[in-house]
């Protein structure tokens, strides 16, 4: 008699230690699947490999690895991922962050009954000391599927990435066909590898309450240079960079135009140009400048696109006339009601 599907959970650790056994238990409690833990501690300078090896020894299907010399966190990830991971599905959680109860069978029940599925996402819930649980009470409230041709123009169109990392289950096959994570995408590589698994298998969507959740916090790599939006736009185009020249076939069998994303994330710099003669009589020119030459490396025919004539606009016009007139009030309004509608929908929804 076959017994319940098997999860790969790898857990990378570095400096988490005081995270660690929270993260295992949201795994080890999961019900209606069987889950198998490797926890890879990169090298860490805490109590990580204390913590990591004791839980190794209070859990059964926990193993424990240690690494002697710090390999980073994409290596370490591939590891588990193509190395170790042996089950029927296979999920990447971080240490400092935890699954939702049921979060595993929900996304295995889906893949169960669409075998064209190979991934499975969903919202998350933000959490951290001092924050209250924004977890709903709400139940799922069912499933979608997504093909994958569809998927991917959705997802190139936005230019951004809308799948978070905790809560999200591969097929195995699907993930060891579709390769490891990038070493040269250090900040956008699960963008790429999303963009990746969707070249070869479709997608699936859980609403209702989040599939993960993700930690907020001062060692969290989304601080520092992952919070910086210029950066955050050039490692974006180095993802679909990547990913146009791998994935040719899916690209054009989805309809994809490339030179309508890059357009898009420049027009995201110059809309940000825009902005600073919006805010101040004395906007800052050299981010003005920056904004431009974002642009320019993103997308070279920039000139020819709605939000660099905007600026031209805001320039004749000077920064004093357009920080004090109502003219473009009713543009800002709208263009901040949309970037509410996109984060409200990421953070609920996931797409």
């Amino acid at each position: 008699m076959n017994g319940p599907p098997v999860v790969s959970v790898v857990v990378p650790c570095y400096n988490y230690g005081r995270y660690l056994p929270d993260c295992i238990s949201s795994i080890t409690t999961q019900e209606g699947v069987r889950t198998r833990i490797l926890i890879i501690d990169d090298c860490s300078t805490d109590d990580s490999a204390d913590v990591g090896f004791r839980l190794s020894q209070q859990h059964e299907d926990v193993e424990f690895r240690r690494h002697e010399v710090n390999q980073g966190h994409i290596a370490t990830y591939n590891e588990g991922l193509l190395g170790w991971a042996d089950g029927e599905y296979v999920t990447l959680l971080s240490a400092d962050d935890e699954l939702t109860p049921g979060s595993l069978s929900r996304s295995v029940r889906i893949m169960e009954s669409n075998p064209t599925v190979g991934m499975v996402y969903g919202g998350i819930e933000e959490f951290g000391e001092g924050m209250a649980s924004t977890t709903s009470s709400r139940g799922p409230r069912g499933v979608r599927v997504y093909g994958r041709q569809s998927w991917l123009r959705k997802r190139c169109l936005e230019g951004v990435n809308v799948v978070p990392t905790p809560g999200t289950i591969l097929r195995t096959s699907v993930q060891t066909s579709a390769g490891g994570y990038d070493p040269v995408l250090t900040h956008a590589g699960d963008f790429d590898m999303w963009l990746r698994v969707a070249a070869i298998a479709d997608i699936g969507y859980v609403r209702g309450e989040p599939q993960g959740r993700y930690r907020l916090h001062d060692a969290s790599m989304s601080y520092g240079v992952y919070q910086d939006r210029f950066a955050d736009i050039a490692q974006r185009k180095l993802v679909f960079d990547s990913f146009f020249t791998r994935c040719r076939s899916a690209v054009a069998a989805a309809g994809i135009a490339t030179e309508r994303v890059y357009a898009g994330m420049a027009s995201q710099s110059l809309w940000w140009a825009c902005r600073f003669y919006e805010k101040s009589a004395q906007p800052d020119f050299a981010e003005v400048a920056r904004c431009i030459q974002v642009a320019e490396d993103t997308y070279p025919e920039f000139r020819t696109l709605r939000a660099y004539r905007a600026l031209q606009r805001r320039q004749r016009l000077g920064a004093a006339f357009c920080s004090r007139t109502q003219l473009f009030v009713v543009t800002a309004v709208v263009r901040k009601l949309q970037n509410l509608r996109w984060w409200f929908r990421w953070r609920r929804y996931g797409g």
